[in-house]
């Protein structure tokens, strides 16, 4: 299957994203017994770009900063080192309560000691983002995107954002780019807005030619009935799966890509990792297969990056799930929260279970 992309764009790959840093303790200790702690830049959505935006492709991403911050910097710099353009408005502070970029603390686990997390998103910046402070007219329709990749985290922070999302798909839409939309279901998110968002997700949804979520964010998000129980039998879980997809595939026939991860956990450093993708009739299904985990984080934004990847690099369709599941794999073996490829052959050698030196 091909997925027909605009041609003469600027940028492969668009990213709305509200930036932050995580806070992560060294040699894999647990937050409440460390006193040395690694910052990174992150978000969900420049981790999915990262994969497109390291292997050469030209990514932009819209954000929103903190005037004068010193985050605000460290997250410009970072940005820069991943080879990504960005455009956004400052905003001040305001008072030492005002805004501030979101910060994520959280371990990488290990062994039997799974990893915690804490989101610490009071008076984030990125609620803020409005369409009013972008002119999407000339992103979409002179500098040209192939792919907008939304994600559900930022459709749902605020109802600013929601809009913006909103405004995003329609623009997209109407100049002909592709939209990506990854449902990322958050209970926390969505407490008391529940009808608004469902019926905003919907119509995003609607409008996507690719769709990615678990079972959890289908159900919730689009109100999709779940795959059936499973069990340990893997056949009868993909099977539900399948089962899942093509119901969401009725609803919203405009989509063309449905793709899902599927993971089991053996213990924090030992994961099994599968896929399972429908293009238009052709199921592409990769059983899980068992992968080494340094830190979890920013897997299944490895996965929709490398298959994004694929088919921005208009690949034959079983490339895409092999190529994401890859870049999925390489994503948990860095402590960044983004995978960092320096070419398609380490990605390849991961999927072919090539782990010798390359000298």
């Amino acid at each position: 299957m091909s997925l027909q992309l605009k041609e003469n764009c600027k940028y492969a790959l668009l990213v709305p994203s509200s930036m932050g840093i995580r806070m992560t303790p060294v040699n894999g200790q647990p937050v409440h017994v460390s006193d040395t702690f690694k910052m990174t830049a992150s978000s969900a959505e420049t981790n999915v770009a990262s994969i497109s935006s390291y292997l050469g492709l030209p990514v932009k991403v819209l954000t929103t900063f903190v005037k004068d911050s010193p985050i605000a910097q460290f997250i410009k710099s970072n940005l820069k080192t991943r080879h990504m353009d960005y455009e956004g408005p400052e905003i001040e502070q305001g008072n030492p309560w005002g805004y501030r970029h979101q910060i994520n603390i959280a371990d990488s686990g290990f062994g039997s000691r799974g990893p915690r997390v804490l989101n610490d998103r009071a008076g984030e910046v990125g609620q803020t983002l409005n369409v009013k402070d972008f002119d999407l007219d000339r992103i979409f329709a002179e500098e040209g995107v192939q792919i907008v990749h939304l994600s559900g985290l930022i459709g749902a922070l605020s109802q600013e954002t929601s809009a913006f999302c909103l405004e995003i798909a329609r623009a997209a839409k109407k100049h002909g780019t592709r939209i990506s939309f990854d449902l990322n279901y958050r209970a926390s998110f969505w407490k008391g807005r529940e009808q608004e968002l469902r019926e905003i997700f919907t119509e995003i949804a609607s409008a996507s030619d690719i769709l990615i979520g678990n079972e959890e964010d289908f159900q919730l998000c689009l109100g999709i009935k779940g795959p059936d129980a499973g069990g340990k039998d893997i056949e009868a879980e993909i099977a539900g799966f399948k089962e899942m997809i093509q119901r969401v595939k009725e609803k919203f026939p405009n989509a063309s890509v449905f793709a899902t991860t599927l993971r089991e956990v053996i213990n924090t450093n030992e994961h099994l990792w599968g896929a399972i993708m429908l293009a238009g009739e052709e199921w592409q299904v990769i059983k899980p297969r068992p992968i080494a985990v340094l830190d979890r984080i920013g897997g299944g934004d490895g996965f929709v990056g490398g298959l994004l990847y694929g088919i921005l690099k208009n690949w034959e369709t079983e490339k895409w799930t092999q190529f994401g599941w890859a870049t999925g794999a390489l994503a948990t073996t860095f402590l960044t929260d983004y995978a960092q490829p320096a070419d398609e052959e380490m990605v390849w050698s991961i999927w072919h279970g090539n782990a010798r030196v390359k000298r």
